[in-house]
């Protein structure tokens, strides 16, 4: 099997190094040709803390461009991402950009229809898209194990200290931009599309004297049925908290946390409980659920970017295609309203 040439452009972005590191671990599948960071206050950041990049071949992203790889990484700063995108797309190129897709829709459209046109793959870094009890739960909104479903509140919270939340200052919705994405992307898949009217609550706590958006909270109404989205910078433990409520007229999903580290290794788990009426049979005031075991997974981005490499070898169409990720990107910056 041919290996496919990839390199890196940008190390800004916070899954720049896991990423790398991943596709690192797939010789077989990757040949890595280097990588680019043009941007110098980037690049001696972010080398002081990834210092695996010391042992990688630096280059320019204009000689990365000229030894044709087959396909890029583009991990850098999330406001600067869709120029190197678009470099890439016009020649030849195809694409895993680290989400969510920049500020600019217009921009972002634009080279979504050149990579249309040109047949290349604009693969987005939605890690929680491969997430196993994710992939679970779609599984029973599918088969209709869940019924219609009407409801889905989706939690995206962390702590960060007041100079990460500075940090977010430049991005329209501070948090709601930065991790929110991931939980619009949810509601997006599991509601079946856009809401008719979206009620955007993005707050600003001042917690530590900061001054940036990183209290994110949005309300998609979809007429018959209403969703939440939250994501937040400043809670205690939020990251063990972060959770996927899915509500449907036949059964209820529950995933808390979304993902934790088995301890002593990179395999990530999560929990997850269902319910439905045959087990809840009339007890509607009891917790009656039961406890999914769920495949723990070898790690947070191998099957994103195994699943980019079949793509770009032409032996899988992506599960996500142009229309869907322009709808959510539009989506995303809807929610980001302050």
């Amino acid at each position: 099997m041919k290996k496919i040439r990839i390199g890196h452009i940008g190390i800004a972005h916070d899954h720049s190094a896991p990423v790398l590191q991943c596709v690192l671990r797939y010789p077989e599948i990757f040949e890595f040709i280097g990588y680019a960071e043009e941007n110098p206050a980037n690049f001696a950041k972010k080398i002081i803390t990834d210092p695996f990049y010391n042992d990688l071949p630096r280059k320019t992203v204009a000689e990365l461009i000229a030894e044709k790889p087959d396909a890029m990484l583009i991990e850098g700063y999330e406001l600067d991402n869709l120029d190197a995108a678009m470099r890439c797309i016009e020649n030849g190129i195809h694409v895993h950009i680290d989400k969510p897709a920049g500020a600019d829709l217009a921009k972002f459209k634009r080279l979504l229809d050149l990579a249309r046109e040109k047949g290349l793959a604009v693969h987005m870094g939605y890690m929680y898209r491969y997430n196993h009890a994710v992939r679970y739960t779609l599984d029973r909104i599918k088969d209709g194990t869940l019924g219609e479903i009407f409801q889905v509140d989706a939690f995206m919270d962390t702590w960060h200290d007041p100079e990460k939340r500075e940090w977010m200052r430049e991005f329209p919705g501070g948090d709601m931009f930065f991790l929110g994405c991931h939980m619009v992307d949810f509601v997006y898949m599991m509601m079946g599309g856009a809401p008719k009217h979206i009620y955007p609550f993005n707050h600003r706590s001042h917690i530590d004297g900061t001054d940036v958006v990183d209290q994110g909270y949005a309300v998609l109404d979809y007429g018959k049925a209403v969703s939440t989205v939250r994501a937040g910078s400043t809670q205690i433990n939020g990251f063990g908290r972060r959770q996927l409520v899915v509500c449907g007229t036949k059964g209820t999903i529950e995933i808390k946390p979304l993902e934790i580290k088995t301890p002593g290794t990179d395999m990530l788990k999560s929990k997850l409980w269902i319910s439905t009426h045959e087990m809840v049979n009339g007890d509607h005031y009891n917790n009656v659920c039961r406890e999914v075991e769920i495949e723990p997974m070898i790690g947070r981005y191998d099957e994103m970017m195994l699943e980019f490499a079949e793509i770009v070898r032409g032996e899988k169409q992506p599960l996500y295609d142009y229309d869907y990720e322009y709808e959510v990107q539009k989506l995303v910056l809807e929610c980001c309203a302050e």
